[in-house]
């Protein structure tokens, strides 16, 4: 009888790579879990019964999909919040990369909407990242809110989602997600857009999220069941001597205080059919975006998340945990927008997947306090047994992809 290997995280304890695309059925669905601990509890990609996942079955349907009939629906959401009094009538929350250097000129200058853009940045910005922002404010034209989180708190909390969770990006993408709604709210914006939708990638988001129970993605009832880094926010108050006010900026908005402001949270990519490769060519057309001078550690790409210090990390810890690292992921994009075949994405991945991101490494460490000896020590500790196996003194994957 063949020995049954723990998995953990939730994880299936049968490893099932897509027919399409390389993505495997240990990514989690939702790369944010906010209101529980996330080393307990993941919803993992869905595979049918022919093997292929949700994200594939999306792009799928995309092909099918009347956009015209889209477009027009958008311009119709539009008028309804065009204004004409010189106040702002939408937010594009975003960084300047490719993704919000497109959907903030499009809205601008194509539908003729006043945007006011906003941004969480960087733990560490990338010199790459600081010109691309510099340049989407000034070349797209946007005006611009940026918020900067305590830094001495900020560092905490990434060294204890490393410690806790192995998650070195969960504060700053809590921070992230919740700052758009609550600058719409301070600034009398009622809609929101971001620019991917979330479905295209396997994840249980609505496509449009314009209800209230599509909103409470971006809402908090019960501050006593969040945990922030992989912490209990009361355990934050009496063993960090955190504030309120020190981990509020990472904190949803309030349901009511939300659903009383009427604001609309949209995803351009519903409307618009979405291909990154073409918001990359589009975004250094009219915004002044630059992709990397070099290849991106971890994958063959140059252009997908390169304003921050700590990408690398964030991607090399999701190949630790699930399996799947950043070229994975990349490929499986492109293999979706048939910019790849599944072959050349199973070579690329075989290749790239696991490198480990050695060019900010000690830069990382000294920002979160932590020696690198003990960051490598919890990679080790997070591998879960039904993925690893350690083979000659090194680490393998039990299930690479084929």
């Amino acid at each position: 009888m063949e020995e049954q290997l723990e998995a953990r995280f939730g994880l299936p304890q049968q490893v099932v790579f897509c027919k399409r695309c390389v993505m495997s059925n240990q990514r989690p669905a939702s790369s944010v879990e906010f209101k529980h601990d996330i080393r307990h509890k993941h919803t993992t990609l869905h595979m049918d019964e022919e093997g292929v996942c949700d994200a594939c079955r999306q792009a799928e349907i995309k092909q099918r999909i009347d956009w015209k009939a889209r477009e027009e629906s958008l311009m119709r959401l539009l008028d309804q919040h065009r204004r004409s009094d010189g106040e702002y009538d939408c937010l594009v929350p975003g960084s300047g990369g490719k993704d919000s250097g497109y959907q903030a000129h499009v809205l601008k200058y194509r539908y003729g909407m006043h945007p006011l853009t906003c941004t969480w940045p960087p733990i560490l910005y990338t010199d790459i990242g600081w010109q691309n922002f510099l340049n989407w404010v000034k070349i797209g034209g946007f005006d611009n809110l940026s918020f900067r989180p305590n830094g001495a708190v900020h560092a905490l909390l990434t060294r204890l989602a490393i410690e806790r969770i192995l998650h070195p990006f969960q504060p700053f993408i809590l921070g992230q997600k919740n700052f758009g709604p609550k600058v719409a709210m301070k600034h009398g914006i009622r809609l929101v857009f971001y620019g991917e939708n979330e479905a295209e990638y396997g994840n249980p988001i609505a496509e449009n999220a314009t209800s209230l129970r599509d909103k409470s993605y971006f809402t908090m009832t019960n501050l006593s069941e969040v945990y922030l880094g992989g912490v209990p926010i009361q355990e934050l108050f009496d063993r960090y001597k955190l504030a309120l006010h020190d981990v509020m900026p990472y904190l949803p908005a309030r349901a009511e205080d939300l659903e009383r402001s009427g604001i609309e949270v949209h995803y351009l990519g519903y409307y618009l059919k979405w291909t990154p490769q073409e918001a990359y060519y589009y975004a250094g057309e009219h915004t002044g975006f630059q992709a990397n001078p070099e290849r991106t550690e971890g994958t063959y790409s140059k252009y997908n998340s390169l304003d921050d210090k700590i990408d690398g990390f964030h991607y090399y810890t999701t190949y630790i945990k699930f399996g799947l690292g950043r070229a994975t992921y990349d490929a499986s994009q492109e293999i979706r927008n048939h910019h790849l075949t599944r072959e050349e994405g199973v070579a690329l991945v075989r290749r790239f997947d696991g490198e480990f991101p050695r060019k900010y490494f000690r830069e990382i460490m000294d920002y979160i306090g932590m020696e690198p000896e003990r960051f490598l020590e919890l990679c080790d500790a997070f591998r879960s047994p039904h993925l690893w196996k350690k083979e000659g003194g090194e680490w393998r994957l039990r299930h690479p992809v084929s």
